[in-house]
């Protein structure tokens, strides 16, 4: 069984980059967007993946089923910029199995 699976991240550049992130490594979307590189340098999970600076947030663009906001995220969201019906944070978002295809867009940086 493959531990493997395929997403796709639009850059804030608008450009699409298809990228295969673990799922045995206990990776969330924002440690793969800085493990491939797709956002400038200290520019993307400024707080370390705590939920604390809405730095990685994404707007998911396919319709998979995510785990619910916690109530850390969506009171973070509540005081971010650019904020969508589809946003959340990439910190919040683990890879699994499940996400295969995911389709997501960084917002833009504030």
């Amino acid at each position: 069984m493959s531990l493997d699976i395929n997403i796709k991240i639009t850059d804030r550049n608008g450009v699409k980059h298809e990228v295969v992130a673990p799922t045995d490594m206990a990776m969330n979307l924002m440690e793969v967007v800085r493990a491939f590189e797709l956002a400038e340098e200290g520019t993307i999970g400024i707080c370390g993946g705590m939920a604390m600076c809405a730095s990685c947030q994404c707007y998911v663009k396919s319709d998979h089923q995510l785990p619910e906001i916690s109530d850390d995220e969506d009171a973070m969201l509540a005081e971010a910029f650019y904020v969508e019906e589809n946003s959340r944070l990439g910190c919040q978002i683990q890879m699994t199995a499940e996400l295969e295809g995911l389709e997501v867009e960084l917002a833009p940086e504030s």
